[in-house]
């Protein structure tokens, strides 16, 4: 009987040094339990004359891009979904008290609720796993980055705002398949900023929601919409935008206090007209565009160029208007005749004296100069004296021509000054006027961008 103790003791022995095979996880066994005759192709009821409620809740996280050309925004959300699967329903007792689990988000049923005014995915993490609770409750959450289409009002920029919005349906399912409603409370998702990204260009206002139901082909769609309305903040284009403009057209309001008869003031506006243009081109991509509407700052900077340009032209024509007046055209004959009856010594008296009483006669037609008697009388004695002696006569002559000369001097710079003021007052009266458009122009847009901004 030794032998058989002896094997029946050597037997336990390796019976106990043999591990023991490992129990399946209550974990692996509740997946295994929900997942073994699942079909994630039927809608989850057992009644199928029961519709499936999708609760549906959102929060903005930021606003990324907002493209005024292709009419569209970028956001950044966090996007969820609850409800009822009644086929994914157990005991927590049967399996060590657990609660909750996370599924894959393919091996189980998920609604095809779509954002009508998707166009482009971003570049949202994949999250390939749902958490489903012991009463059959499904959670779905994701980060998503979403492109929408949304019709852009870039009018007012930089002081507009816009409002975009996301309408959550049904791809195929009727009411009476997949209903759909609110998580929380409307009040309570308008008023939720706590996540939001406050510190980028754009302030968020409020998220209003609404549900309702669209009739087509018979059958009711139900629809939940989420209106984003969101504000710029304009201190940046303020800054960089407005403000220098600003600068150049008080530069070329001040320019008109510059003599007129300088010919400083020309230069001085084209070159202000130039730094204008080159502001204006390397600030293009700063402005939002738009194939509809022209913002109204770009109407601002057009209308700034005109203006520019306006005051450029004025201050051509009033110092064309100087330069070349009919008096200043009678004056230069005047002192053509002078010259040339100094430059020529070998003239008779006769001659200079013909030229000098052609010279006075078509003065005095004109009504511009009037010379004093006793030049007429020195004249008319000239005339008189024919039998003089030749270097007394030539003498006499010179004396008579330099007297005439002062005197068309003077004439001539009193008739100077007085041009001069005439176009001084014109110009004046131009500049008021240039004031006034200025004036009415300015208190158009800040009238409608202060409306905008405190609105």
């Amino acid at each position: 009987m030794s032998p058989i103790w002896l094997m029946l003791l050597l037997s336990a022995h390796l019976s106990e040094c043999v591990p023991e095979k490992p129990k399946r996880s209550a974990l692996n066994q509740l997946t295994r339990t929900l997942l073994r005759k699942y079909d994630c192709g039927v809608r989850p009821v057992h009644n199928w004359t029961s519709s499936t409620t999708v609760s549906i809740d959102l929060i903005l996280q930021s606003v990324l891009d907002v493209d005024g050309k292709t009419q569209s925004i970028t956001i950044s959300i966090w996007y969820r979904q609850i409800w009822t699967d009644e086929f994914l329903v157990w005991d927590p007792e049967e399996f060590d008290g657990i609660n909750e689990i996370s599924l894959s988000s393919d091996a189980i049923w998920i609604p095809d609720v779509i954002v009508s005014e998707f166009v482009d995915g971003g570049k949202s993490p994949p999250i390939p796993f749902v958490y489903v609770n012991s009463s059959g409750t499904v959670k779905n959450y994701r980060p998503m980055q979403v492109v929408l289409a949304c019709s852009l009002e870039m009018y007012a920029f930089p002081f507009d705002k816009q409002n975009c919005s996301l309408t959550f349906r049904s791809w195929l399912h009727s009411v009476k398949e997949i209903d759909l409603a609110l998580w929380r409370s409307a009040e309570a998702i308008a008023n939720d900023k706590r996540e939001f990204m406050n510190d980028g260009e754009w302030e968020l206002l409020s998220i209003p929601s609404r549900y309702w139901q669209i009739h087509q082909d018979n059958t009711d769609y139900a629809h939940i919409q989420f209106n984003v309305l969101i504000r710029r903040r304009p201190l940046l284009y303020v800054v960089g935008l407005l403000i220098p403009s600003i600068f150049l057209m008080l530069v070329d309001v001040i320019s008109f206090y510059l003599p007129l008869n300088s010919g400083i003031r020309i230069v001085f506006k084209i070159s202000i007209l130039l730094g204008y243009t080159v502001f204006r081109v390397n600030l293009t991509d700063e402005l939002p565009a738009s194939a509809v509407r022209t913002p109204l700052i770009g109407v601002f900077f057009v209308v700034c160029m005109a203006l520019l340009m306006l005051s450029l032209i004025k201050s051509i024509l009033v110092v064309k208007l100087l330069h070349h007046s009919e008096k200043e055209v009678r004056q230069m004959s005047v002192s053509a005749c002078l010259l040339d009856k100094y430059g020529s010594a070998g003239h008779s008296f006769n001659e200079s004296a013909l030229t000098s009483m052609k010279t006075l006669d078509n003065i005095n037609l004109s009504g511009d100069y009037e010379l004093e008697p006793s030049l007429e009388g020195d004249l008319l004695s000239l005339n008189e004296i024919q039998d003089a002696p030749s270097g007394l006569e030539w003498l006499l002559q010179e004396l008579v021509s330099l007297r005439l000369a002062l005197s068309q001097e003077d004439s001539e710079s009193s008739a100077q000054a007085d041009w001069l003021a005439l176009c001084s007052k014109l110009d004046c009266f131009l500049f008021r006027l240039y004031l006034l458009v200025l004036a009415l122009y300015t208190g158009t847009l800040l009238l409608l961008w202060a409306s905008w901004s405190f609105a």
